[in-house]
């Protein structure tokens, strides 16, 4: 392990590790007491968006390299960086890289009870037909791996149509062009290429930006990982892991939280062997994704 792999690893976990958990937590920060002394009142912090953590007793904070060196002083055995980088690869392990995703922009994983599935079908209704074809997908190769998705809000009793991508969990990613959610629980979706072991993994953010990808390839050797939320990376990796692949594409979003994103896959990639790591964005540099980009060269936009 690494100074930029141990980085990527959430602080949260390695306070579970030595049973310390929080006392109180926001969506931007938990509060501890701290495990580097004595105390009744929880002054020990750990913000979600940078991973980082400030003990305001003891007027010192840092990284995750930092509090793993300051806690083996308190334990009184060596605690130089690379006594620290062996002790949170013994104690997290690679299993934890892939974690951290920035909380601000990650949503939760947990299952949409909200919204019934009344009926799944091929894509037939003009305005779904429409939408898709409004952003520059060919309608052909979109109900390949699109559905049409009959559902009811439980909470407002209103029934609409969507756009359905099944995810490996049995759930729908849902879009129509007024709303974006999830039916069901919330995962990636794997498409295994039409080359049988290949070299190659490409990973998109939505799914969108794939049957862009598609649109213009009319065709994907590889495989393809499609994350549906930055909240689903932790789920990709065991895709990935050990597999043998020779390169990872990546297609995430160019905004802060598709760029942290991109550098916590980055360390990911960094444990697997003979795996290369091609971030994309160069090509839609000026724009937020694949399929706005796409959109804009088709005066779509």
């Amino acid at each position: 392990m690494n100074i930029e792999q141990a980085k990527c690893i959430p602080m949260s976990s390695i306070l579970e590790k030595i049973n310390c958990h929080p006392v109180k937590y926001s969506e931007k920060e938990a509060w501890y007491r701290s495990p580097l002394r004595q105390e009744k009142t929880a002054s020990f912090q750990v913000l979600y968006k940078t991973n980082r953590w400030h003990d305001f007793g003891e007027g010192i904070g840092g990284d995750t390299i930092d509090f793993v060196r300051a806690y083996l002083n308190l334990c009184e055995v060596n605690d130089s960086i690379p006594d620290a980088l062996r002790w949170i690869n013994n104690m997290v392990g690679n299993t934890a890289y892939i974690a951290f995703v920035p909380h601000d922009v990650a949503g939760n994983t947990e299952t949409d009870k909200s919204l019934i599935r009344n009926s799944v079908e091929p894509i037939k209704h003009r305005g779904l037909i429409n939408y898709i074809e409004r952003r520059g997908i060919d309608f052909k190769l979109a109900k390949s791996h699109l559905k049409q998705l009959s559902l009811t809000n439980k909470k407002t009793d209103k029934k609409f149509y969507a756009l359905g991508l099944k995810n490996e969990e049995n759930g729908y990613e849902i879009r129509n062009p007024y709303f974006k959610g999830c039916a069901g629980k919330k995962h990636i979706t794997f498409i295994r290429g039409t080359k049988p072991k290949p070299d190659d993994i490409h990973l998109f953010e939505g799914m969108f930006d794939y049957l862009t990808y598609l649109t213009i390839k009319k065709q994907h050797e590889h495989d393809v990982i499609i994350l549906n939320s930055l909240s689903c990376l932790k789920f990709a990796t065991p895709y990935i892991k050990g597999y043998g692949y020779k390169k990872a594409a990546t297609w995430l979003d160019n905004d802060l939280s598709g760029q942290k994103a991109t550098e916590v896959l980055a360390a990911f990639f960094k444990t697997e062997d003979d795996l290369i790591h091609k971030p994309m964005n160069s090509i839609y540099e000026n724009f937020k994704d694949v399929n706005a980009w796409h959109m804009h060269n088709l005066n779509l936009s």
